[in-house]
């Protein structure tokens, strides 16, 4: 499969909130939130909640619960700026009314809420509001063009040509190497029916830490391909990898720390096409540094994923990342820029400033991966993915959410 591919994913993992003066007056709501979105909901107060709603990102929400009761009357006149902004964005507004007069809550209706669930909540009642308000939440799209052969499908025949996803730091640190695990265990894992072969190949030839990451061993074997890639096929390819609890087949980083000139473009061709041909989706993780086959790679790939964090060294190295694509005219429509530990839904300083960097380096962030704590921070010390030591952590949930895109859109085209 080989084309231009455009992905498009919310900037955060938010889909709803709530808007009151006080929450935690309504734990009825937070139960009832919890149960339709898990964790893919905040919460504002009325002053805060204005304020997000000139927010860019304000536009992705699906609905807004605003919660209100007698206490609130004197708020009315902010209320209701938030639910015209809103309605301004297209985002339905359920109302959560508590003790309210037949007055207060006529006023509230014509100022444009699209629903009315009284509070007490009776049973099913925000699920019927949402139901009968939202088709379906907003989830992340790709899309990916085929013009030279068949979609990539689990299972079955060879004859297509797999996704190639790399992943590059564009600093140390970022989170390179977490993100390309757990890719490719997601990808894995998505689909209990007709599982997609997938292939994690670790290219950093000095320092990779795939290996590390899923306590695999550094073998000889890598070096004896990597040597002469001349003679490679699927059989030598398939023996110098490794199997992972029999999700993924993983090339690691060869044992002794080789200089990443080592590897000719022609040499980087041919894994990389050996790799396609083989699996459903090859997940690359790149060195941070540059070199003359990360083209190679670039040309090859459908989304060449691009991680920085919010600091000043991510944002420079962006800068000469992106000068340098530009210089040697690479594909760089290619490159979808990933923004890890990413501010929280609330932190609207540090959406602001995210929003700064990302306009002073023209370019989108289309992928904010949150804040998984230490968690993540001790995840590579497991020898596990994400999933087998903190599955509801946030990260390991936006990075699902991403495989679970690739695989819908490769099963819708499978079927079309």
């Amino acid at each position: 499969m080989t084309s231009n591919t455009a992905l498009k994913q919310e900037p955060a993992a938010i889909e709803a909130c709530t808007i009151a003066r006080d929450i935690q007056t309504f734990d009825l709501l937070i139960e009832d939130m919890e149960q339709e979105l898990g964790e893919r909901w905040g919460d504002l107060n009325f002053e805060d909640g204005l304020a997000f709603m000139a927010e860019p990102e304000a536009v992705n929400l699906t609905f807004v619960a605003i919660a209100v009761d007698a206490q609130d009357e004197p708020n009315f006149d902010t209320v209701g700026d938030i639910i015209r902004s809103a309605k301004g964005l297209g985002v339905k507004v359920i109302l959560i009314a508590d003790d309210l007069s037949p007055m207060a809550l006529h006023q509230l209706l014509r100022m444009g809420a699209d629903d009315f669930v009284p509070y007490p909540l009776p049973d099913n009642a925000l699920q019927d509001a949402i139901e009968r308000q939202m088709k379906a939440a907003a989830a992340p799209t790709l899309l990916l063009s085929n013009p030279t052969g068949g979609p990539a499908t689990g299972g079955g025949g060879r004859d297509h040509e797999g996704v190639v996803l790399p992943v590059h730091g564009l600093s140390g640190g970022v989170g390179a190497t977490t993100l390309a695990v757990n890719l490719a265990w997601e990808l894995a894992t998505a689909s209990k029916m007709d599982a997609p072969k997938v292939c994690l190949i670790d290219l950093d030839l000095q320092f990779g830490t795939v290996s590390t990451y899923l306590d695999l061993p550094r073998r000889e074997a890598v070096y004896e391909l990597l040597s002469d890639t001349s003679a490679m096929d699927a059989e030598a390819l398939d023996q110098a990898m490794m199997s992972f609890q029999d999700k993924i087949k993983v090339l690691t980083a060869p044992s002794e720390s080789l200089p990443l000139d080592f590897l000719s473009q022609d040499d980087v061709s041919a894994i990389i096409d050996q790799a396609r041909h083989d699996y459903d989706f090859v997940v690359v993780d790149m060195p941070t540094t540059l070199v003359q086959w990360t083209e190679t790679v670039l040309n090859a790939a459908q989304v060449y994923f691009a991680l920085v964090e919010l600091d000043m060294r991510s944002a420079q190295n962006a800068l000469r990342f992106i000068r340098a694509l530009k210089a040697e005219d690479l594909p760089y429509e290619r490159v979808r820029y990933a923004l890890n530990r990413a501010p929280k839904f609330t932190d609207l300083s540090g959406k602001s400033r995210a929003k700064r960097m990302a306009e002073s380096l023209d370019i989108d962030i289309e992928l904010w991966l949150p804040d998984g704590g230490k968690q993540i921070l001790h995840s590579g010390d497991h020898g596990m993915p994400i999933f087998n030591t903190a599955k509801k952590n946030p990260l390991r949930k936006e990075i699902e959410k991403l495989a679970k895109s690739l695989q819908d859109l490769i099963a819708a085209e499978a079927t079309a």
